[in-house]
């Protein structure tokens, strides 16, 4: 073989030899190579792959995956473990409360001449939607500064259907501001006595009674509230209303003056003042909406 062929193989070959030397196996930890799914915010080493083999983890009491860096001491939650943070703090079926407005009865002792008492349950649902029903007694005897006439209805029921909406939902319910709307309804007897007649042309006047009268009127209210808690499950409500007359069926010899849960005809706003019992629906009150999943 001539010398120079020699030659050139030897050459190829120690150029093979010399490339297979170059390329060499991927020993790069996986950590330094692939994204590390963390927390964006996080300004720990965790960010840096570089430094990924300073951490070492441990699972919580919960079951989170939690980092720590061995170097700055730093402790950070893996966020593929972190649950997104729930809309609501309260759960589901959070209390149930149950008021005694005791502001008729105390006006009915000043001198008030409508009234009765009434009270009321309320089922509250994440803190936020509080369906109510309400229940009273009303019952009026009222007689005209002129004496022109005396007006008396019967102890009659009344009854309530709403919704209030808390605005302080994902606060603490200590404290609670709320609007709520209401359709009342009440059917009654009332009675109007001693009327007084003049008769202009004899210069005199007589009086008369009106036979006695049914009525059934449906009405609705809306409202402002707060709610303040003063000891363990016990807390006072203020609420102030505004309510209109929807339908009301037709009285012969005319319509009435008050309309129990409604109070005078002659006013459209009223006020309440309650004592209040609430029962929680859960373990503790305090807990969040996602604690309790």
């Amino acid at each position: 073989m001539p010398r120079s062929i020699i030659i050139l193989i030897i050459a190829f070959t120690a150029i093979g030899i010399s490339a297979q030397r170059r390329i060499s196996p991927v020993e790069t930890p996986a950590t330094q190579t692939q994204a590390v799914n963390l927390n964006p915010r996080d300004t720990t080493n965790a960010k840096d792959p570089q430094k990924m083999p300073n951490l070492i983890h441990f699972h919580d009491k919960n079951g989170k995956l939690i980092y720590v860096d061995t170097i700055t001491g730093k402790e950070f939650h893996d966020s593929t473990a972190i649950k997104k943070e729930t809309t609501f703090k309260y759960p589901l079926w959070d209390e149930i409360s149950i008021g005694f407005n005791f502001l008729e009865p105390m006006m009915r002792c000043l001198g008030q001449d409508y009234g009765i008492a009434d009270m009321w349950a309320e089922l509250s649902i994440h803190n936020r939607f509080k369906p109510v029903i309400e229940f009273g007694l009303g019952e009026a005897s009222h007689s005209t500064d002129d004496s022109n006439y005396s007006y008396k209805s019967s102890i009659s029921p009344y009854f309530k259907i709403g919704l209030n909406y808390n605005f302080l939902y994902n606060k603490t319910n200590e404290y609670q501001f709320y609007g709520g709307i209401r359709y009342g309804f009440s059917s009654f007897s009332f009675e109007v006595n001693d009327v007084k007649i003049d008769n202009s042309y004899w210069n005199e006047y007589f009086y008369t009674n009106i036979p006695s009268q049914n009525s059934s009127v449906g009405y609705a209210e809306l409202l402002l509230g707060l709610k303040v808690k003063i000891y363990k499950q016990w807390a006072l409500g203020w609420a102030l209303k505004y309510h209109t007359i929807i339908n009301e069926t037709k009285c012969k010899y005319g319509k009435p003056w008050y309309i129990p849960g409604f109070g005078s005809r002659d006013s459209s706003l009223s006020a309440a003042f309650s004592v209040i019992y609430s029962i929680p629906l859960h373990n503790n009150n305090k807990k969040t909406h996602q604690e309790n999943q």
